[in-house]
């Protein structure tokens, strides 16, 4: 029996321009809605992330980061 989808928790989110181009580019391409495609990713967070690659992007977001917030 599948699980209903149920939403549950909204919370509000500050995105870059570039991350949110790419969640709705990966939304509309998945046909999802917003909602629904971060859903997918965090439910499935450990098969569609490379753990050593994660490890070295977020290393390099991190450093950005407080340049990034000026």
């Amino acid at each position: 029996m599948p699980k209903r989808f149920r939403l549950t928790r909204r919370f509000p989110v500050a995105m870059t321009e570039d991350g949110y181009r790419r969640l709705k580019r990966f939304s509309s391409d998945a046909g999802l809605d917003e909602g629904e495609a971060l859903s997918f990713l965090f439910e499935n967070f450990d098969s569609v992330t490379d753990t050593e690659n994660l490890t070295h992007r977020l290393r390099l977001f991190n450093a950005d980061l407080d340049d990034r917030k000026r």
